[in-house]
């Protein structure tokens, strides 16, 4: 049975209306992803957060009437919140409480496959979990299952700090095995030259990974479809590499998440060449590049041969315009010859416009791809003739 849920934001002053609701908008694509049912919106504004209770008291009692009212199954904060305010929360709205964190953590325990995804998950979790125990999962006794529910949390003995911190221990040690084993693989494949695609979440990564190695990565319109780190050998006009599609960037990404996912991080990390993919039909896609930009900062990615990739260009349509057409140039009138005159196409690397879907421009693109591969090929091997 589907869950029912709303969703709460605040506007402040470092974070105003058109942001909160930006972002209020990806919490309810990621509720669609986890398989609830967003029946409702809630956003105050404040200066900050309540301490206590996130937003103030009148509005929780509005929400409380709602949730009442409505028989809502869960009421998800657009930010992270402290125990304490999930406690205080809980007693009022009398409901399942999660934040932002929780839930992505919540996708990516169901999105994992690979035994290394699920342990990298279930790490994350439960440090999650840790500083949250206290009282805070009493109300689990009555529910069976749902978003937020998956993974830690769902037995008592769990809720032991002792236990959490053996089994945080636990967990470390068995990625530092599989760390030296992905380490090894790594090693064995030093001699190719390795291409990452990098991206906010959902901009196409794995349409694109299919597209250019033929492959059948699952791919689909949902955040995070993509966890494990997917690897396949490429052939561009006689000249081998290998190309990587990553897990994708979101904002507010818990940092601990990003500390559990190091080994996604390192096939970013020890890559030749960096392919940058943009969502550009996104009406946000400027600050999606910004995340990812400052991700990688954080990872020390800096200084790589990168290309931009601005995918989903289908969502463009040509409007053929009157002369005596005053109207301002919209995102729907920009055609593929225009695109390559605007700022997007005069940054400081490469960038190339696609469609990975409907195969638009696609020669061009592996045409970057090859240009970026065999300026390193040549320096590596010159010995090698092309």
């Amino acid at each position: 049975m589907t869950e029912k849920v709303i969703l709460i934001g605040i506007i402040t002053n470092k974070q105003e209306e058109s942001r909160s609701k930006e972002y209020l908008d990806e919490l309810e694509f990621l509720v669609e992803t986890a398989g609830g049912e967003t029946l409702n919106r809630f956003v105050q504004r404040l200066e900050k957060p309540d301490s206590k209770t996130f937003v103030g008291s009148g509005k929780l009692e509005e929400i409380r009437e709602y949730v009442k009212s409505f028989d809502i199954d869960i009421a998800i904060f657009d930010d992270e919140l402290s125990p304490s305010q999930i406690r205080n929360i809980e007693k009022v709205l009398e409901c399942k409480i999660l934040d932002r964190n929780n839930l992505i953590l919540d996708i990516f325990a169901k999105r994992a496959r690979t035994a290394y995804a699920k342990t990298q998950v279930e790490l994350a979790q439960y440090q999650y979990l840790l500083p949250r125990l206290t009282k805070m999962w009493t109300h689990l006794s009555k529910q069976k299952g749902g978003i937020g529910l998956k993974g830690p949390g769902e037995t008592e003995i769990e809720t032991d700090r002792r236990i959490i911190r053996d089994k945080i221990s636990l967990l470390k040690e068995k990625l530092k095995i599989i760390d030296k084993q992905k380490l090894t693989q790594r090693k064995s494949r030093e001699s190719m030259i390795r291409v990452a695609l990098v991206g906010y979440t959902n901009v196409g990564k794995s349409t694109i990974m299919n597209l250019i190695s033929k492959s059948d990565v699952f791919a689909e319109n949902k955040l995070f479809a993509t966890l494990d780190t997917t690897i396949r050998k490429v052939v561009i006009n006689n000249i081998p590499f290998l190309l990587s599609d990553t897990v994708g960037f979101i904002r507010k990404l818990p940092h601990n998440l990003i500390e559990s996912f190091k080994s996604t991080l390192d096939e970013i990390k020890e890559a030749d060449i960096i392919i940058h993919v943009v969502d550009i039909s996104h009406p946000d896609f400027e600050e999606q590049i910004n995340v990812v930009k400052e991700t990688l900062l954080n990872i020390n990615v800096i200084d790589k041969p990168t290309v931009i990739v601005f995918n989903k260009i289908d969502a463009y349509t040509y409007i053929e315009k009157e002369e005596d057409d005053l109207t301002p140039m919209q995102k729907e009138n920009i055609s593929l010859g225009m695109l390559k005159e605007t700022w997007m196409a005069k940054t400081n690397y490469p960038a190339v416009f696609i469609s990975a879907v409907k195969n638009i421009n696609i020669d061009e693109f592996k045409q970057q791809i090859f240009n970026q591969v065999y300026a390193i090929y040549s320096k590596r091997y010159p010995y090698l003739k092309y």
